[in-house]
């Protein structure tokens, strides 16, 4: 308990947010990863592999504005890295860690809400995926997101169906709730412009509140009648929070690339 406390203490006494526009000039100048995509300049963690033909991206879900989710994901990152022998970044979305938040909210607003499930982030997302995309010549791109991330994720893979080869979701939503109107993109939305060759895995925990698992596993049954070649993996007793990164999760994402 003490340990989850420090952790958390760390996680959030540690960020910051930039409180100016930052150019596309300025950020290549930063010490640190960043690169300038849909008009903001993204922190990241890198872990390089043998090559960069394939590239991993991860996607972190919802926490409070200004959290150093890189504090957290890097290490997953790392950990990816070292069970595929690929090379994985972690991202920081805007107003997190010290990506920038020029033109987007925070998806951690409590101003502005539901931000991951509009158009707009998901046609952010593509940008930054393809800015590193390029950025490393990679040749395919397996994103794997959480929660709020697996959400954005999910609808790239039919805003984009050619961007992906490897899509990992965990614990998503994927379906158009109450609040959604016409500024919103779900993965229902695009479920039949999915590209059957993109490989999905869906994880969902089994103690899960958050996202619960008849969540994950309904969608999964709409995208198996698609035809998508989708796997569901269940993570016994797992909470909502680092389900992610649980050795079956790390385990179904490292499968992806001996079954080649």
């Amino acid at each position: 308990m003490l340990k989850n406390i420090l952790v958390m203490v760390l996680f959030f006494s540690t960020s910051f947010l930039f409180s100016k526009t930052i150019s596309s000039e300025e950020c290549q100048q930063k010490e640190d990863a960043f690169i300038y995509a849909g008009g903001e300049c993204i922190n990241y963690a890198m872990f390089e592999g043998d090559d960069n033909d394939k590239l991993i991206i991860i996607v972190h879900g919802t926490w409070d504005e200004g959290s150093n989710v890189l504090g957290r994901y890097a290490p997953f990152a790392e950990n990816v890295n070292m069970s595929t022998d690929l090379t994985t970044i972690a991202v920081a979305l805007p107003g997190y860690s010290s990506s920038s938040l020029n033109k987007l909210k925070s998806i951690g607003s409590k101003e502005y809400n539901h931000q991951a499930a509009t158009k707009e982030y998901v046609e952010f997302l593509e940008k930054l995926v393809i800015a590193l995309k390029n950025k490393y010549e990679s040749e395919e791109i397996t994103l794997i997101g959480h929660s709020a991330g697996a959400m954005m994720s999910a609808s790239l893979a039919g805003l984009n169906n050619t961007l992906l080869n490897n899509v990992v979701l965990v614990a998503g939503r994927y379906e158009r709730p109450d609040y959604a109107n016409e500024k919103h993109l779900l993965a229902i939305d695009v479920l039949d412009k999915m590209n059957k060759s993109t490989k999905f895995v869906m994880t969902y925990g089994t103690n899960d509140k958050i996202s619960k698992p008849s969540v994950t596993k309904d969608f999964y049954k709409k995208m198996k009648s698609q035809g998508l070649d989708v796997k569901l993996v269940e993570v016994k007793d797992a909470a909502h929070i680092d389900l992610d990164m649980t050795d079956k999760n790390v385990e179904a994402i490292s499968a992806l690339f001996e079954e080649e």
